[in-house]
């Protein structure tokens, strides 16, 4: 039932504080009318005896006190789904911002859905290609799967979600497939990448966009996430497609959550952030997965920026907790040039095993992978000893080991921002840079793979 009160008692900043109230409920919608006329909007962030705290997502700023009518909506925040959410551009509450009609919904949803049960989950072991080799080769994606991009200010974090938003794909289905994009606190400039890429690309067909912009309320910046999932379940579960969720920024989001915080004079955790910060974190990243019995499924790859570039900060260090893994975007690189700057010996995909091998990508792959981080590791250490001892100091194995670095930055890590490889060039290209190595230096490869992919450099001339 809609309840109306004209009981304001005070306002700090965003929030409101409503008195004589009756059967409020957490996390409802308010509608908040002043005497111009105009009508903004809340939501119910915490009640207490027959009093409400009011988060406006408008701001507060010009209410007055004693004339304002608040309306409780005996509802939270719902969103209107149907297949032709398919192409469109939403903001962060789920309203069309692409100047497109009004979803006729199949269902309205509530934003706020509650994660997987355990119970009820099936392994994620199907191989997910996103055409970018050292996610592909390396830090493989399967279908299900939590991985995140951990980036730092000014890296080209945009442009890598950008590109796995338009090359990812299931392989070895024919169910169809789908991209959930959620964006939170990015500038405009940002937003206008996203939609203009996507839509040269094509990939706007299969792709649901939810923008919420740096100008825009915290409150809302909350709910992003939040709405993206609900309309990835929907897609997953009764529409039956494969989803690729992907999130950006999430720093954005735990900062407006400790913003909120904040302002509700709650006790601070680490660096300022509120003490359910992981328990917030996980409500958001246990949506995703595959459950037995449904065909569909969600894969999540969240995007955050380190500040300071720090792993140990609150954000990145809770969601490697939860998560399987991390893709690591490396500053060095980027300075080199290297596009797209991954470092690959501390990044980790913690299901890569269960979605490469025989019917998957290729009988070879798990040895390759084994063998190319053995190399590279190797290669990065002789670098090290170059810059310490010099050239004259490296015997000819080391040599051989810093060519195979250098290659290996160059060739399999940096590739086009338009350049989709697919699993058999990548896996191709990685023995191509190890042949200039004897066959006895890989060890790591069974000797059936070498016999069938190894070619040495003599034997090419």
């Amino acid at each position: 039932m809609i309840r109306e009160y004209q009981t304001v008692t005070s306002i700090a900043g965003p929030l409101m504080l409503v008195a004589g109230v009756d059967g409020v409920k957490y996390q409802e919608l308010v509608q908040i009318t002043l005497p111009s006329g105009e009508v903004r909007r809340g939501q119910v962030l915490e009640v207490e005896g027959d009093k409400a705290l009011v988060q406006v997502f408008e701001g507060a700023t010009g209410i007055d006190v004693p004339s304002a009518k608040v309306r409780f909506m005996a509802r939270g925040i719902t969103i209107d789904l149907s297949p032709e959410i398919l192409g469109r551009v939403f903001g962060g509450l789920g309203r069309p911002r692409d100047g497109g009609p009004a979803i006729i919904p199949d269902r309205r949803v509530d934003v706020n859905g509650a994660p997987i049960n355990p119970y009820a989950r099936e392994y994620p072991n199907e191989f997910i290609q996103t055409g970018v080799s050292p996610i592909d080769g390396l830090n493989t994606l399967v279908r299900g799967q939590k991985l995140p991009i951990f980036s730092g200010s000014g890296l080209p974090h945009n442009r890598l979600a950008a590109q796995i938003v338009r090359q990812a794909r299931v392989l070895g289905t024919s169910d169809p497939f789908a991209v959930v994009f959620g964006a939170m606190g990015i500038t405009f400039e940002e937003a206008e990448f996203f939609i203009r890429d996507f839509t040269q690309s094509g990939a706007i067909e299969r792709t649901v966009l939810f923008l919420n912009l740096a100008n825009e309320p915290a409150i809302e910046r909350i709910a992003t996430p939040r709405t993206a999932l609900t309309a990835a379940e929907y897609l997953a579960f009764e529409v039956g497609m494969h989803v690729l969720v992907v999130l950006t920024d999430m720093t954005n989001y735990c900062e407006a959550l400790r913003e909120v915080s904040a302002a509700r004079k709650e006790i601070p955790g680490r660096r300022g952030f509120p003490g359910y910060l992981y328990t917030d974190l996980s409500s958001i990243y246990e949506r995703c997965g595959r459950i037995k019995g449904r065909r569909g499924s969600i894969t999540m790859m969240p995007v955050l920026t380190m500040p300071e570039d720090d792993k140990t900060h609150p954000i990145p260090d809770l969601t490697g907790y939860i998560t399987e893994g991390q893709i690591i975007l490396s500053r060095a690189m980027h300075r080199r040039k290297i596009a797209p700057p991954v470092d690959v010996l501390p990044s980790l995909s913690r299901l890569k095993d269960k979605g490469i091998g025989k019917d998957k990508t290729r009988e070879d792959h798990a040895d390759l992978f084994n063998q190319l981080y053995a190399c590279y590791a190797r290669g990065k250490e002789a670098q090290e000893l170059e810059i310490i001892l010099g050239d004259a100091a490296l015997t000819e194995a080391d040599k051989r080991y810093l060519r195979f670095a250098r290659d290996f930055e160059e060739r399999y890590i940096a590739q086009g921002e338009h350049e989709n490889r697919t699993v058999e060039q990548t896996l191709d290209l990685g023995w191509k840079l190890l042949a200039i190595f004897p066959r006895g230096e890989l060890k790591r490869v069974r000797d059936a793979y070498l016999d069938k992919y190894y070619k040495p450099e003599t034997a090419k001339a």
